[in-house]
Order: C-alpha cells, then sequence, then structure tokens
C-alpha cells in the first residue's frame, strides 16, 4: 500500500538536536552519507511500488507519492526565503501535486477516500513544512544579520572601490573587521532547533562573513607591510607593484560576490584572472635578487588567500560542514564539559576544594582545541569555559569565607560586604545545580534572590573606607557573573 510520507516527516522533524551529545560512528555515518539524504527524509527510500491487480486508483496515488518523496528530499534540503526562485518551484510543483491528487477518482469508495486523504495530507505537510522553515523567526534572523553585514560592507569595502576611493586600511580596516567579526558572533548565537534547513542557511551565512572577515584582516595585514618595493630595485618589481594594485582590486571584488553585492562579476571570471596573475608572477625572472623574490612569495600567498575564499556556493550542501556534532573540536568540548559536570557534583555534594587543580588543567586544554575560525565552535569553547569558570570562583569564594577572621575592628560596611558574599556563595550553588529553564518557578526565584543580593550590595555606604570599596565593587561583579551565567544555562543554545 501507500507509505505515510507525512508520518515520517511528522515523527523525524519532531526530534529536537541534542547539542552534539550523541555518540556516533564516524566510518558507518560516512557510508549512510552516500546512501541517504541528510535530514528528515533518513532512512525513507519512497513508497512501494504498484501490486499486481492493484485498482487504479491507488496505482494513481502511488505514482504521485513517489513524486513527492522526491519533490520532499528536496525540501528538506531547502535552505532559502519565500522570496526565492528554488522556493516559488517547489511550492508550486507541490500545489500541482496537491490538486492532481485532488483530481483522483474514488468512486465514493471509502477505503479510497481515505487513501487519497492520506496522500493529500502528505503534500500539505511538506508545503507547512516549506512554509514554516522559510519563515522561521531564526531563519528571518540569519537574513537580517546577513543584510547587516551586507550594509557594512558595502558602505565600507565596495561603494569606495567602485567609485576609485583609496582607503586607507591601517585605519578604517580594524574597525569594519570588528564589526563584520561582530555579525559573525551574532550569527553563531542564532538557534536553530536543530532543524537542518536552518543549521544549512546559518553555518551558509557562516562561511561568508567569516572568509570577508579574514579577507579584510588580510588587507589590514598588507598595508601594514613595507611594500610595495621601488622599480628601481629590480626590472620585475614594477611588474609586481602593478599585479599588488589589481590584487587589492580582486580582493574587493570577493568581499563584494561573497556577500552578494556583485551583479555582474562572477567566482569563475575572478578566479581566472587570478590564476593568470600567478602565471604572470611566476614567470618573472627574480632568482637574482633575494628581497624581490620575498616581495614576489608575499604577493603570491595573498592571490592563493583569495582564491582558497572563492568557491563557496557548495558550502552547506555536506552534513560534516554544518552539522557540528560530528565536529572533532566539537566532540573534544564536549569530553572536558563532561568531564567539569562530573567535577562539579563532587563539589556540590562533599564542598571540598581539591579539584581546582584539574579544573585549570581543563581551562588549558580548552585553549589547546582547534576551533578553526569557526565562530560556533569558538562559541561552545566560550561556553565551556565559562562553565569551568563558575567552578573555580565558588570555590575561590568557599575557601575565603572558611579563612575569613575578622577582628574587633572591622568597619561595618565591610562585615555587610562579607555577608552578602556568603549569601551569594549559597545561591551559586544552587545556580550551579540548577539544569531547569526560564520558565521555572526556580529560575525566576533563582534570578529574583540574586537581584536583591546587588540591590544590598548597592545599599552599602563604605563611609570613604577604600578596602570596602573594593571589596563591595568585586562582590557586584561577582553576583553579576551568577546572573550571567544562569542565564547562560538557559538560553537554549545549541551548535
Amino acid at each position: 500500500m501507500c507509505a505515510n510520507v507525512f508520518g515520517v516527516l511528522k515523527s523525524l522533524f519532531g526530534k529536537p538536536f541534542d547539542g552534539g551529545k550523541r555518540t556516533m560512528d564516524h566510518g558507518s555515518q560516512q557510508q549512510q552519507q552516500t546512501q541517504q539524504m541528510p535530514g528528515p527524509f533518513q532512512g525513507f527510500g519512497g513508497p512501494p511500488g504498484p501490486c499486481p491487480g492493484q485498482h487504479p486508483t491507488l496505482v494513481r496515488l502511488d505514482e504521485l507519492q513517489r513524486e513527492v518523496a522526491m519533490l520532499g528530499q528536496q525540501v528538506c534540503s531547502f535552505s532559502g526565503l519565500q522570496s526565492d526562485r528554488e522556493y516559488k518551484r517547489l511550492e508550486r510543483e507541490l500545489t500541482q501535486l496537491l490538486l492532481e491528487v485532488d483530481q483522483v477518482e474514488t468512486e465514493g469508495r471509502m477505503e479510497l477516500q481515505q487513501a487519497r486523504k492520506r496522500a493529500a495530507g502528505e503534500v500539505e505537510g511538506l508545503l507547512r513544512y516549506l512554509e514554516g522553515n522559510a519563515t522561521h523567526p531564526s531563519r528571518l534572523a540569519i537574513e537580517e544579520l546577513s543584510r547587516e553585514a551586507q550594509s557594512l560592507l558595502l558602505a565600507g569595502v565596495v561603494a569606495p572601490f567602485r567609485q576609485g576611493q583609496a582607503q586607507d586600511a591601517s585605519e578604517t580596516g580594524e574597525e569594519l573587521v570588528e564589526a563584520v567579526q561582530d555579525v559573525a558572533m551574532r550569527l553563531a548565537q542564532v538557534k536553530t532547533g536543530g532543524s537542518v534547513p536552518l543549521r544549512k542557511a546559518r553555518y551558509r551565512a557562516l562561511t561568508r562573513v567569516c572568509a570577508v572577515q579574514e579577507v579584510l584582516e588580510g588587507r589590514v595585514r598588507m598595508h601594514t607591510l613595507a611594500l610595495p618595493l621601488s622599480d628601481e630595485t629590480h626590472e620585475a618589481v614594477q611588474r609586481i607593484n602593478q599585479v599588488m594594485v589589481q590584487v587589492s582590486g580582486a580582493r574587493c571584488q570577493l568581499v563584494a560576490l561573497l556577500m552578494g553585492l556583485s551583479g555582474r562579476d562572477s567566482c569563475a571570471h575572478l578566479a581566472r584572472v587570478l590564476t593568470e596573475l600567478l602565471v604572470e608572477l611566476d614567470a618573472l625572472d627574480v632568482s637574482s635578487n633575494t628581497a624581490v623574490r620575498n616581495y614576489r612569495k608575499q604577493v603570491v600567498e595573498e592571490i592563493n588567500g583569495l582564491l582558497k575564499h572563492i568557491d563557496l556556493e557548495g558550502e552547506g550542501d555536506d552534513t560534516f560542514r554544518y552539522d557540528l556534532a560530528q565536529n572533532d573540536s566539537i566532540r573534544e568540548i564536549e569530553a572536558i564539559r563532561g568531564r567539569v559536570s562530573v567535577l562539579r557534583g563532587e563539589v556540590l555534594r562533599q564542598g571540598v576544594a581539591g579539584q581546582g587543580a584539574e579544573l585549570q588543567s581543563l581551562l588549558t586544554h580548552l585553549d589547546e582545541v582547534d576551533t578553526g575560525r569557526n565562530p560556533c565552535i569558538r562559541e561552545a569553547r566560550r561556553r565551556a569555559v565559562l562553565e569551568i569558570q563558575a567552578v573555580i570562583t565558588y570555590l575561590d569564594l568557599w575557601e575565603a569565607l572558611g579563612r575569613r577572621d575578622p577582628g574587633p575592628d572591622e568597619p561595618p560596611p565591610h562585615a555587610a560586604v562579607w555577608r552578602v558574599l556568603a549569601s551569594l556563595s549559597d545561591l551559586q550553588a544552587q545556580v550551579l545545580g540548577f539544569d531547569g529553564k526560564r520558565a521555572d518557578k526556580s529560575y525566576m526565584v533563582l534570578e529574583e534572590l540574586l537581584t536583591k543580593q546587588l540591590l544590598a550590595l548597592d545599599a552599602v555606604d563604605p563611609q570613604g573606607d577604600q578596602g570596602t570599596k573594593t571589596a563591595r565593587k568585586q562582590a557586584v561583579k561577582y553576583a553579576q557573573n551568577i546572573l550571567s551565567y544562569l542565564d547562560m544555562k538557559t538560553d537554549e543554545w545549541e551548535y
């Protein structure tokens, strides 16, 4: 009989992304990759063929469902917006299929009507899934951040280049790089809920923004070098200097291409231009002059650095790129987080401070994790660092409270700060052990209690005592860090 595609969609689409904590066999995953489509249609091979002697209505519905299955895989891989041409094509073809299903004659028989209803439900489910991903708030957030990056680069790089304006990259470049980096970090924090299309859309946007960031950093770096050389140094220097000017223009063209700001140029054309420049540089005879030879080498490295960013069209199609749960660095970070969870449990149960050395070693291990310039991996590492630091600061305060021996001359405001710190230590223990959501009553209680401690610190009058001022300032920062950590634990971020 006919397979229920919508049932497959409903059962598989609803599975939440597990944040990279699952255990996978890497080799078998690669074999499955060649046989199955990543995403909700994994393991679905389409409906079976018609059986001999089957009713013509069921035969027709079977044919239509095979078409639905083929379109379903395209729907699952689509990561664009409603305005995209591909979206409109898929919507049009699915709507046409729905009309064809509605036109199938059932002869008033209940079993045929039910079969047609199931087939129509499958098509309608795909239409809802297509529209839901294209209009999802996270997808719109990704698009908004991409447009923000476009605006920054249009004003800072592309427009001045088109107008023939020379810019001092050393003055404007660093500020622009920081702004683009900020966009990349916000892109990395967009929640996808484990949706394949949303993860693909986020990955595609990130690869382009990060590539542009690297191109801009190279632009700033080249302006800090003592280049170009004087034409009098060697007969080949004049041509190398001309190539440098072309490379500078190619860098601006590449930024425009990566961010969708170029309507005329193409990546293939720019790749041909840069390759021709490499051939021309290779033909220059500079063997007699070391300085010129090094100069040419630097220019060649610049061109190769641009070439590696040109072809990003296929980025995001490979599951191993956008599904970071399969990334070795993420697995390494998750292993460290697992160990931190064990140590945190021991600290909260036993209240001992012997784990400090191991926690510090885990911080060192995290510093050595290769992020590959991927903002999502950077964010995962940053969060793991904050988890470790939260336990370390709790242990430090716990030890300090244990060593505290106030004298009779201690100023009352200073003693008040220490009383707040003792309350913060108790609250931080609850925050470390908290494993709920922001909607939970316990979360709101913790947030309210921490806010009250901040108000208590604000009410402390140092009475001109510098030591009390310093202690109160540190206590305020400590309370704010606990609030930030509680917020981070409950923001439902995933890779």
